[in-house]
């Protein structure tokens, strides 16, 4: 029997960390989903009430279904996700190799779009009070300058863009 002396205990630093991870990422896709309902759209109170409960619902039962009800229950001595998802119930049902594989592909387009796509999205933002920035140059060197900082880990990143 393995001892868990070298587990962490919950900190307030680490509470926050770990939020940021999850709504960081979570917390991202309304914005993109609130300019695609928008669109070329004349903004409306029934727009913009219609959309914020679409997203709200979105992230309401995603987290609490997807994340709390599934993937939690899901442990594979202590190890999660879509792979570990598999090897739990790759005996009862081979064929789930196919969605396992696929969402598999998914996070890992996940995680390779959607940086580029909210550096986009932010810097996109500038341009309503200054028209002639250039968006791409921009988006380049904040993503180089990320990539430059992470061989100092995900702890130094956090507390440099962290609240």
């Amino acid at each position: 029997m393995s001892s868990h002396k070298d587990l962490q205990k919950l900190t307030l630093p680490g509470l926050l960390i770990s939020l940021g991870i999850i709504y960081g990422d979570i917390g991202t896709s309304p914005l993109y989903v609130f300019k695609a309902i928008v669109g070329k759209n004349q903004i409306s109170e029934l727009l913009v009430l219609g959309g914020v409960s679409l997203i709200f619902w979105t992230l309401t039962l995603q987290t609490t279904v997807k994340y709390v009800l599934i993937t939690l229950m899901a442990d594979n001595k202590g190890e999660g996700g879509i792979f570990s998802l598999f090897s739990l119930v790759r005996r009862k049902a081979k064929w789930l190799i196919v969605p396992a594989i696929l969402g598999g592909c998914a996070l890992l387009a996940d995680g390779i779009i959607t940086p580029p796509i909210t550096i986009s999205s932010a810097v996109e933002g500038l341009q309503l009070f200054y028209p002639n920035v250039p968006t791409v140059p921009i988006v380049i060197c904040i993503i180089s300058v990320l990539f430059i900082i992470q061989q100092f880990g995900t702890s130094f990143v956090g507390k440099a863009f962290g609240p």
